[in-house]
């Protein structure tokens, strides 16, 4: 029997999947969790074989729970079921070692087939989501262009990003200009948009 811990935030999706699953005679829900900083301690104590989370949860997010779950039960593994299928949460999944990455558009037993896969050892992306990964390929951006369009993502402006980079405010602007030019953006704010999306910055 595969134990299943359901980490979802959208109470009619959580409880729609447990139902699916419900009808599987090898599967068997046996916890859920609403929120991200939920899921580690709901897996300690119900010990899932598989943890099927979504990304944007209150509290923590799902791949930072995923992270956590790999380091305080190595035995769950993890499959992550969203819907922002992005391939910087896929790099960032890779990267916290979790075993599947599904869309929330897939199939019913698309799921169940990826939580038996995952289950017996095996691993399970999306192909849509894995082929535009791949294709986004490295970032045309210089490591200078990527820390000024990092900071300028996360708020600061171009005369605080000068000072925190001691950099001159023309050179900022210049490699904000230059960033926009490489990503074929309309603006800074679609160079940020791109740049976030294929996990660049």
């Amino acid at each position: 029997m595969i134990r299943v811990l359901l980490a979802e935030d959208v109470r009619v999706l959580r409880e729609a999947l447990a139902e699916l699953l419900g009808f599987e005679d090898d599967i068997e829900v046996v916890g859920t969790a609403e929120r991200g900083d939920e899921v580690v301690a709901a897996a300690l104590r119900h010990q899932p074989d598989v943890a099927v989370v979504d990304i944007e949860m209150p509290g923590l997010d799902g791949i930072d729970a995923a992270l956590q779950l790999q380091r305080e039960l190595p035995t769950c593994r993890t499959l992550v079921l969203t819907g922002v299928g992005r391939p910087a949460n896929l790099r960032r999944a890779v990267q916290a070692q979790v075993a599947g990455f599904m869309l929330k558009d897939c199939g019913p037993r698309e799921v169940v087939e990826a939580i038996r896969a995952v289950a017996a050892g095996g691993r399970v992306i999306d192909p849509h989501l894995a082929y535009a990964t791949l294709g986004s390929g490295r970032s045309p951006l210089t490591e200078r262009e990527t820390d000024v369009l990092r900071l300028t993502a996360a708020g600061a402006t171009p005369r605080e990003v000068a000072a925190k980079l001691f950099l001159t405010y023309g050179t900022v602007r210049n490699y904000l200009a230059s960033a926009v030019t490489k990503l074929d953006a309309r603006n800074r704010v679609d160079a940020i948009r791109i740049a976030a999306e294929a996990g660049w910055v």
